[in-house]
């Protein structure tokens, strides 16, 4: 995984950007109607139940637009929340909290609603040793935003890009040749550019993970598209030699189930591609 230095910059940046593409030259509205020495004060109303995340990144957007801002928060990340629950109160510029208002709630009811699910997804494997990953299904230019997210709601992180973990899937497989070339070649990638990174590998069948189950170095089998007693007979072969995990179409009618067959994670690219925000407000009071 990233270390919290790489994924404070990418906090940072995504801020930065998001700045710069919403108020561009200047927020004009703002500063067309209301003095420079306006001092206002809002609230973060919640206008839907579940959980809610991204205050901590709300505070960043208000500090980056204006250090002078300052947030009382009432609930913190990760806490469950209901309709008319007021999360923060932010007092300082009247200007300057207008042009932090669109980035604040636009990342935080998709963060919460991020966290909803996972915390939901978690529910649903209560009672196992299955843990929910997420995938690398996100958003392109907030990635950190959702990856945060799933933490906040109880699930944990996947690898966060292509760079910080080895995942040979089945096209890297079939273009390196097979399973066996495709995990000596990778171990020697590693070797020969001293590279310490985690090696995860996908099983299209039974046969495969026995393959796989021939070599060393491996990390996680992924169970791909499995139905329920291979991924239990899979679980069984590979016993303690790695980790396993299931992927590929499961939903929350078919996690526990595949929770319930052994393996150690279920990866879902549904905790950040299919979500609907939840209802958010920031209102002057």
């Amino acid at each position: 995984m990233i270390s919290e230095k790489q994924f404070n910059k990418e906090i940072k940046l995504i801020i930065e950007n998001a700045i710069r593409e919403d108020v561009g030259d200047g927020d004009h509205s703002s500063l067309a109607c209301i003095p420079n020495s306006a001092i206002g004060k809002a609230k973060l109303l919640v206008k839907d139940e579940g959980i809610v995340a991204g205050v901590e990144f709300a505070k960043k957007v208000f500090a980056y637009v204006d250090k002078n801002m300052e947030v009382e928060t009432l609930i913190e990340d990760g806490s469950p929340v209901k309709y008319g629950d007021i999360v923060f109160y932010v007092a300082g510029s009247s200007q300057s909290i207008l042009k932090a208002e669109r980035l604040v709630l636009n990342a935080m009811q998709r963060m919460s609603a991020i966290a909803t699910k996972a915390n939901y997804f978690m529910s649903l494997v209560k009672g196992t040793e299955t843990k929910i990953l997420d995938t690398r299904k996100t958003t392109p230019g907030i990635r950190a935003l959702e990856k945060w997210a799933v933490k906040i709601g109880g699930g944990e992180n996947h690898r966060f890009a292509l760079y910080d973990m080895i995942m040979l899937k089945d096209n890297h497989i079939d273009f390196a040749g097979g399973i066996t070339k495709a995990i000596e070649k990778t171990k020697q990638y590693l070797n020969d550019t001293e590279r310490d990174l985690k090696i995860i590998v996908e099983a299209r069948d039974l046969v495969e993970v026995k393959e796989i189950l021939k070599t060393t170095g491996v990390y996680r089998i992924l169970l791909d598209n499995f139905n329920y007693e291979d991924t239990r007979k899979a679980v069984k072969l590979i016993g303690n030699t790695c980790l396993t995990e299931s992927s590929g179409g499961i939903n929350e009618d078919t996690i526990g189930k595949y929770a319930a067959c052994g393996v150690d994670y279920i990866s879902s690219g549904a905790l950040t591609h299919s979500v609907y925000n939840m209802d958010l407000s920031l209102k002057a009071v």
